[in-house]
Protein backbone atom coordinates (compact mmCIF):
# COMPACT_ATOMS: atom_id res chain seq x y z
CA UNK A 1 0.00 0.00 0.00
CA UNK A 2 1.79 3.16 -1.13
CA UNK A 3 0.37 6.54 1.52
CA UNK A 4 1.86 9.57 -0.64
CA UNK A 5 2.52 11.76 1.99
CA UNK A 6 4.32 14.67 0.21
CA UNK A 7 2.39 15.53 -3.19
CA UNK A 8 5.44 17.30 -4.78
CA UNK A 9 7.68 13.75 -5.02
CA UNK A 10 7.11 9.98 -5.50
CA UNK A 11 10.61 9.36 -4.31
CA UNK A 12 10.37 6.19 -1.64
CA UNK A 13 13.23 8.25 0.54
CA UNK A 14 11.67 11.36 0.57
CA UNK A 15 8.23 9.37 0.98
CA UNK A 16 9.73 7.34 4.01
CA UNK A 17 11.21 10.57 5.86
CA UNK A 18 7.75 12.36 5.40
CA UNK A 19 5.62 9.27 7.07
CA UNK A 20 8.55 9.05 10.00
CA UNK A 21 8.48 12.48 10.55
CA UNK A 22 4.75 13.51 10.37
CA UNK A 23 2.90 15.54 12.54
CA UNK A 24 0.10 13.54 15.07
CA UNK A 25 -2.71 15.23 13.67
CA UNK A 26 -1.56 13.58 10.02
CA UNK A 27 -0.77 10.07 11.50
CA UNK A 28 -4.21 10.06 13.15
CA UNK A 29 -5.65 9.95 9.63
CA UNK A 30 -3.42 7.07 8.15
CA UNK A 31 -5.01 4.71 11.43
CA UNK A 32 -7.60 4.55 8.30
CA UNK A 33 -9.43 0.63 8.47
CA UNK A 34 -12.52 -0.77 6.57
CA UNK A 35 -15.83 -0.88 7.80
CA UNK A 36 -17.86 -3.83 7.99
CA UNK A 37 -20.03 -4.13 4.59
CA UNK A 38 -23.71 -3.38 7.23
CA UNK A 39 -21.54 -0.73 8.68
CA UNK A 40 -20.76 0.91 5.25
CA UNK A 41 -24.62 0.25 4.21
CA UNK A 42 -25.63 1.96 7.70
CA UNK A 43 -23.60 5.23 7.36
CA UNK A 44 -22.92 6.18 4.03
CA UNK A 45 -18.62 5.63 4.21
CA UNK A 46 -16.05 3.14 3.29
CA UNK A 47 -12.85 3.97 6.23
CA UNK A 48 -12.86 5.34 9.40
CA UNK A 49 -9.77 6.32 11.92
CA UNK A 50 -9.36 2.92 14.11
CA UNK A 51 -9.89 4.35 18.01
CA UNK A 52 -10.04 2.54 20.80
CA UNK A 53 -13.32 0.53 21.86
CA UNK A 54 -13.60 -0.44 18.46
CA UNK A 55 -14.48 -3.99 17.78
CA UNK A 56 -12.17 -5.02 14.57
CA UNK A 57 -11.80 -8.22 12.14
CA UNK A 58 -8.06 -9.23 11.39
CA UNK A 59 -8.11 -9.62 7.74
CA UNK A 60 -4.50 -10.61 6.89
CA UNK A 61 -1.49 -12.56 8.83
CA UNK A 62 -1.11 -14.91 10.99
CA UNK A 63 -4.14 -13.71 13.51
CA UNK A 64 -6.57 -13.77 10.31
CA UNK A 65 -10.37 -14.12 11.07
CA UNK A 66 -9.62 -12.79 14.51
CA UNK A 67 -12.27 -10.82 16.11
CA UNK A 68 -11.15 -8.02 19.42
CA UNK A 69 -11.80 -4.82 20.47
CA UNK A 70 -9.11 -2.39 20.18
CA UNK A 71 -6.87 -1.87 23.43
CA UNK A 72 -4.47 0.52 22.74
CA UNK A 73 -3.49 3.21 19.20
CA UNK A 74 0.11 3.41 18.93
CA UNK A 75 0.23 6.97 16.77
CA UNK A 76 3.80 6.66 17.07
CA UNK A 77 4.76 3.46 15.29
CA UNK A 78 1.53 3.28 13.54
CA UNK A 79 0.47 -0.30 15.47
CA UNK A 80 -3.36 -0.82 16.85
CA UNK A 81 -3.37 -3.52 19.58
CA UNK A 82 -6.33 -5.87 19.59
CA UNK A 83 -7.73 -7.76 22.49
CA UNK A 84 -7.06 -11.21 21.82
CA UNK A 85 -4.60 -10.93 19.71
CA UNK A 86 -1.19 -12.11 21.91
CA UNK A 87 2.12 -13.80 21.69
CA UNK A 88 4.90 -15.52 24.55
CA UNK A 89 8.29 -13.65 24.15
CA UNK A 90 10.77 -15.54 25.06
CA UNK A 91 11.13 -14.75 28.62
CA UNK A 92 7.57 -15.77 29.30
CA UNK A 93 5.60 -12.28 29.12
CA UNK A 94 2.47 -12.05 27.34
CA UNK A 95 2.40 -9.10 24.93
CA UNK A 96 0.16 -7.86 22.74
CA UNK A 97 1.14 -8.34 18.44
CA UNK A 98 1.19 -5.00 17.03
CA UNK A 99 -0.84 -4.52 13.81
CA UNK A 100 -1.15 -2.01 10.88
CA UNK A 101 -4.89 -0.98 10.58
CA UNK A 102 -5.05 -1.33 6.76
CA UNK A 103 -5.55 -4.89 7.84
CA UNK A 104 -8.49 -4.35 9.98
CA UNK A 105 -12.11 -4.43 8.85
CA UNK A 106 -14.07 -2.01 12.36
CA UNK A 107 -17.15 -4.42 12.71
CA UNK A 108 -18.53 -2.30 15.43
CA UNK A 109 -17.63 1.27 16.12
CA UNK A 110 -17.67 3.14 19.70
CA UNK A 111 -19.67 6.04 19.29
CA UNK A 112 -19.87 7.64 22.88
CA UNK A 113 -18.11 10.34 21.37
CA UNK A 114 -20.29 12.99 20.07
CA UNK A 115 -16.76 14.54 17.79
CA UNK A 116 -16.93 10.96 16.22
CA UNK A 117 -20.21 11.57 14.98
CA UNK A 118 -19.77 14.51 13.86
CA UNK A 119 -16.61 12.65 11.67
CA UNK A 120 -19.30 10.57 10.21
CA UNK A 121 -21.49 13.28 9.43
CA UNK A 122 -18.94 15.25 7.78
CA UNK A 123 -17.83 12.06 5.40
CA UNK A 124 -20.98 11.45 4.79
CA UNK A 125 -21.61 14.74 3.27
CA UNK A 126 -18.43 14.52 0.84
CA UNK A 127 -19.69 11.55 0.06
CA UNK A 128 -23.39 12.26 -1.22
CA UNK A 129 -21.72 15.46 -3.11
Amino acid sequence: MVIIMNRTTVSPRKQRKALYNAPLHLRHKMFGARLAPELREKYGIKTLPVREGDEVLIMRGVFKGTEGKVVEVDTKKYRVHVENVTIEKADGTITYYPIHPSKLMITKLKLDDDVRKRIIERKRGHVEE
